[in-house]
């Protein structure tokens, strides 16, 4: 028998997938990755044993997430097309990194995983395995024209999982496909793949509608070093978490989901070059990318400041199509990390029903001259300059318009 690693989240489409493999003849061995979803791990490793696989891996990778995928991309400011803060999309090239590591360890070069033809994840684990193992041997089923003929799509792999007795949390009613980590909680499917429709209320798993929320305000610190989150403070009861990325973001993502904050409802356009609806929960992470935009604006020089501007999306973009490994996004997070030297500094935040709103922000590292800027006195600077200043940068355009 053919041994394969599959990712395995448990979840309908691989669940179906496991027993597929299977029945083609194939020793199948689960590799589940705990990135920080709130599940309960060992009952899916019960079911993967269950419903046939030789072995079930779990590997805890939340710390090694956070640190080094999540912080990553803040340093980066990185958002898809200036909205989306890739919960999804950075958690696949590590769970790639984990499941090659596993198969060598199985002394196997056949992965497998459950991403569809039509999305991004399939092209973000495809290409990290042939980057990180180029001899590896990828069985996709949603690209299997065997398995198309079988599963036209979810409503099939729902009645295949009730006739083999598979238990799954989707139904025909609640067909939604979810993804969710420490980062983020993802959905699509069903009645979201119109964009015109409103998604349901009790879709939602994690932040409160801002409608709902406690009707108080919250006021917090976020301390950075060198672009990196190393503490919250909640200024109204002195409470500090500091001892951990991971104890940090999960306080955030508690805090910030009971005021509401963090829900996205967004149209993007995926690599594969269709548009696809998507709605994201992202408490925490929305706070922090705010706060630490927020101070590189008080400590990076302006032309530096400026350039970040312009590589953001261009980042954003690799990490969304799947280029994690590769040497352009090396390149530019080298640049990235350079910048982050005197991101240094706390910034100060309230919350309040759906809202995370800046009231001020300190740094020793911080570029803002009060004696210069002020309106009430010259400071160190002589208005006159500004003369010659003005009169030097509009002189092209002075002989544009003569032409």
């Amino acid at each position: 028998m053919k041994k394969v690693i599959l990712a395995y989240s448990g979840g309908l489409d691989t669940s179906v997938i496991l027993k597929w493999l299977i029945g083609k003849g194939f020793d199948v061995v689960c590799f589940l990755a705990d990135v920080g979803q709130r599940e309960d791990l060992e009952s899916i490793k019960q079911k993967a044993l269950k419903l046939g696989a030789s072995r079930v891996y779990i590997e805890d990778l939340r710390q090694d997430f956070v640190e080094n995928y999540v912080f990553q991309a803040l340093k980066a400011n990185a958002q898809y097309e200036g909205r989306y803060l890739l919960g999804t999309a950075l958690a696949r090239p590590l769970i790639a990194k984990k499941q090659i590591e596993i198969a060598r360890q199985e002394n196997t070069c056949i992965v497998a995983h459950g991403a569809t033809g039509k999305g991004n994840d399939q092209v973000r684990f495809e290409i990290a395995y042939l980057t990180l193992m180029p001899e590896a041997v990828i069985i996709s089923p949603w690209k299997d024209q065997e398995f198309l003929n079988q599963f036209k799509g979810r409503s099939d792999l729902i009645a295949y999982a009730e006739q083999q007795e598979i238990p799954i949390f989707s139904t025909l009613q609640k067909p939604y496909s979810m993804d969710e980590n420490i980062l983020h909680t993802s959905y699509e499917a069903g009645i979201l793949e119109d964009p015109s429709q409103e998604p349901p209320e009790d879709m939602f798993q994690q932040i409160i509608s801002p409608q709902k929320a406690v009707d108080e305000e919250a006021h917090i610190m976020i301390e950075f070093a060198n672009g990196i989150p190393i503490s919250v403070t909640d200024c109204d009861d002195g409470i500090c978490v500091n001892e951990s990325a991971v104890a940090l973001l999960t306080y955030l993502n508690k805090l910030c989901s009971k005021h509401g904050i963090g829900r996205m409802d967004i149209v993007e356009n995926r690599f594969v070059g269709m548009k696809s609806r998507g709605v994201y929960e992202t408490p925490g992470g929305t706070v922090l990318w705010k706060a630490h935009h927020d101070l590189e604006a008080l400590v990076l020089d302006r032309e530096v400041f400026h350039l970040k501007e312009l590589w953001m999306p261009k980042i954003a973009q690799l990490i969304y199509n799947g280029f994690w490994f590769s040497p352009e996004m090396e390149f530019l997070m080298a640049a990235i990390e350079k910048s982050q030297a005197h991101v240094e500094g706390k910034v100060y935040l309230t919350l309040y029903k759906g809202n995370a709103i800046i009231t001020k922000r300190e740094s020793c590292k911080s570029l803002y001259n009060q004696d210069i800027a002020s309106m009430d006195q010259l400071g160190n600077y002589d208005q006159l300059d500004a003369k010659g200043f003005i009169k030097l940068n509009a002189l092209r355009l002075k002989h544009n318009k003569a032409i």
